[in-house]
Parts: C-alpha cells; sequence; structure tokens
C-alpha cells in the first residue's frame, strides 16, 4: 500500500512545483519547498486518510512549508531581494509578451489573491477543497475568487493603458 501512495505523491509533483512557483516566485527556492513537503508527505502518510483527497493534502503541505519559510525570513532577514522578481518574458513573439503582462499582473495581486486563483482557476479544485487547504470558509473563497478575479483584470487593464 505505501508503494501506491508514493506513486500517487509523485504524480503530484508537477501540481506541488507549479504551485510553490506561484507562492515563492523562485524556482529553487519553490523546488526546495516542494522537497521539503515531499519529505514531510513521506515522513506522514499514516497522516493522509485514504479516500480523502491527496491532491488537497499535498497542496496544504506545501502552503505549510512555504508559511514556514516566510516565518524564518521574517526572524532572519536576507539583504538579497532579487529572488523576489521573476525574470521577464523574451523578446519577440507577441504571446510570450502578452503571457509575461499577465503573469506580471498577476504577481502584483496581494498573496491571498494569488493563492485563491492558482488553487481554484490554475489547479482546478473545487471551492470546499480550496477552503480545506486554506483553512477558510467556502464563503471566504468564493469571496476571494471574485475579489481575485477583478483585481486581476484592473491590473491587466492599468498594465495595457
Amino acid at each position: 500500500m505505501a508503494s501506491t501512495i508514493i506513486e500517487s505523491i509523485e504524480k503530484e509533483i508537477p501540481r506541488l512545483r507549479r504551485f510553490a512557483r506561484y507562492l515563492i516566485r523562485d524556482a529553487e527556492r519553490a523546488d526546495d519547498i516542494v522537497q521539503q513537503s515531499l519529505l514531510r508527505a513521506v515522513d506522514e502518510t499514516d497522516a493522509w486518510q485514504p479516500g480523502s483527497n491527496l491532491r488537497a493534502w499535498l497542496l496544504a503541505l506545501v502552503r505549510n512549508c512555504y508559511i514556514d519559510e516566510v516565518n524564518r525570513a521574517r526572524q532572519h532577514p536576507v539583504a538579497d531581494d532579487a529572488a523576489l522578481h521573476g525574470q521577464s518574458p523574451g523578446e519577440g513573439q507577441e504571446q510570450q509578451i502578452a503571457l509575461g503582462e499577465i503573469r506580471d499582473a498577476f504577481l502584483r495581486l496581494e498573496e491571498e489573491h494569488r493563492e485563491i486563483l492558482l488553487l481554484v482557476v490554475v489547479e482546478g479544485l473545487d471551492y470546499q477543497v480550496a477552503a480545506d487547504i486554506l483553512m477558510i470558509p467556502v464563503e471566504t473563497v468564493r469571496s476571494r475568487l471574485s475579489c481575485a478575479r477583478q483585481a486581476l483584470l484592473r491590473a491587466c487593464v492599468d498594465q495595457a493603458g
């Protein structure tokens, strides 16, 4: 049974990496967070209840590792904040530029807006699962999602104008 859980966890790694990269905006640090999360998941497979949503449990582990890192960073600030800025889109193709503008607008959103858009829109999780991961009521998920969509639209319009 343990190998089945491990195989299921392995299948979720791309989603975990994507979620971590949006939270952290630095590929190396995001991969470190995913690795920490995977170690916790393997160590705590007994905590996961068969039949429950494995993806939600793993995404919650990523989020908790991220929060742990943020708390550590607050206690020990680092002078270099270059890791907080993503790479700019390559020149040339209009599509890359447009995607880069959307990414930049997305990154300017408040953290709670980015987080809810990632879970519900990008990852396709239902509202209840997102609520469980974020430890908030479903109504708050709906409200944040609506606000996040409006904020992203405003950010894109402001950037274009």
